[in-house]
């Protein structure tokens, strides 16, 4: 049985137990894991919160139809709730209370602990925005480019005999899929003359950024702006920068925040270029200029972020869509630490998110947004709302 046939069917049996019993179905987990019941009401801040935000986000469905990237499989009862929701906001605005009584009626609440540890861990994650341009020029020579014909991504329950299971993406060839080339290949040339080039940036130091983070916003010399969206990687395995350079550096980890690793890779082209090139995943993009300025970028759900309200999940874990409650204390958009106890909805996922208790929490657009979300590393209190067997 593959990974996504056996989520499907304890999620399935989950169900079925609930409804014969009475009792909530826990979410399926990975061994170790620890799931437990909670009341909403013993959540701190939960009355306090507008639920109305995550129901408008929630009612906008759990997912487009594809999603960007694949995620774990939406349970039936998770996506009947999701129907509801979008039938009760096109009935009217819901107030406060209507739209938290929504949650707790159809939802049982799960505090998650992932093995060995009481909390979970929360990073940061934005929407960058560069300059650019649609030609290479002296100004600007690094390309960032398409998603390749020949770049096949692998899907739950692939086998793909005699290919790296480590490799989440493949070159589809004649003789077989073979794995993509990796990030300094591409560097070297590996996909030249394929007309993949979308557009060209500064340097490597921005792609490297855009890519870590999945989509951004690059002006043009006219002013114009251009929106991205991640459109699939070459499979490599991801490796962390900032971990590897404050390993090298004796940094603190604490201490290695994005602004501080972009200023150190900036100060030396060649070092850059080198440690770069250790992260050997490399990201494609595609542009979507029907994104309105105001909107926020694409998830791997398919649908636009909202600053503070969406999280990116392991997908291999939890599916899109589900809500979740988040209380954790983060720095604060003008400096020093701040509460952020609110109901949030899974709309992403990304290769360094692994584990039940490990979420990217999304903070915005712009440098404002990337300053903040790069000083957030740090644990917090992770509640799912699992859907209820009678949802519909």
């Amino acid at each position: 049985m593959s990974d996504g046939a056996g989520r499907v069917a304890l999620v399935a049996a989950g169900l079925f137990f609930a409804a014969m019993t009475g009792a909530p179905a826990a979410p399926p987990l990975p061994p170790g894991a620890r799931a437990e019941v909670v009341s909403p009401d013993r959540l701190p801040g939960w009355r306090d919160d507008d639920h109305r935000v995550a129901l408008r986000i929630f009612a906008a469905g759990c997912a487009a139809d594809p999603p960007l990237r694949q995620g774990a499989p939406i349970p039936p009862a998770l996506a009947g709730a999701c129907a509801e929701a979008g039938r009760l906001v096109a009935g009217g605005a819901p107030d406060r209370a209507t739209a938290r009584r929504f949650f707790e009626e159809r939802f049982s609440f799960w505090r998650i602990r992932p093995e060995g540890a009481e909390r979970g861990f929360m990073t940061g994650y934005f929407e960058p925005e560069f300059e650019g341009s649609l030609t290479r020029t002296t100004a600007f020579p690094t390309p960032l480019y398409g998603r390749p014909a020949d770049l096949v991504t692998r899907l739950a329950g692939d086998g793909w005999p005699g290919v790296d299971p480590a490799l989440s993406a493949a070159r589809k060839t004649a003789k077989g899929l073979e794995p993509f080339p990796e990030r300094g290949a591409i560097e070297n040339g590996a996909l030249d003359g394929q007309g993949l080039e979308l557009l060209w940036l500064r340097d490597p130091v921005d792609r490297f950024v855009l890519q870590v983070q999945g989509s951004g916003r690059v002006r043009l010399p006219d002013g114009k702006t251009v929106r991205l969206v991640y459109s699939g990687r070459n499979g490599h395995p991801y490796t962390s920068l900032g971990r590897v350079l404050s390993e090298r550096e004796n940094i603190p980890p604490a201490q290695m925040t994005m602004d501080r690793l972009v200023a150190r890779l900036k100060a030396d082209a060649d070092f850059a270029r080198d440690l770069i090139r250790l992260n050997r995943s490399f990201v494609f993009f595609a542009r979507n200029d029907d994104l309105p300025p105001d909107s926020g970028p694409i998830g791997g759900a398919g649908l636009p972020l909202t600053a503070l309200r969406s999280i990116a999940i392991d997908r291999a874990i939890w599916p899109y869509g589900l809500p979740a409650w988040i209380d954790a204390e983060i720095p604060g958009g003008t400096g020093g630490m701040e509460r952020l106890a609110r109901l949030m909805v899974a709309q992403d996922t990304g290769s360094a998110i692994l584990g039940p208790a490990r979420v990217d929490l999304f903070v915005g657009s712009g440098p404002e947004a990337g300053h903040r979300a790069g000083l957030v590393r740090h644990g917090f209190d992770f509640t799912v709302l699992w859907p209820r067997a009678e949802a519909r």
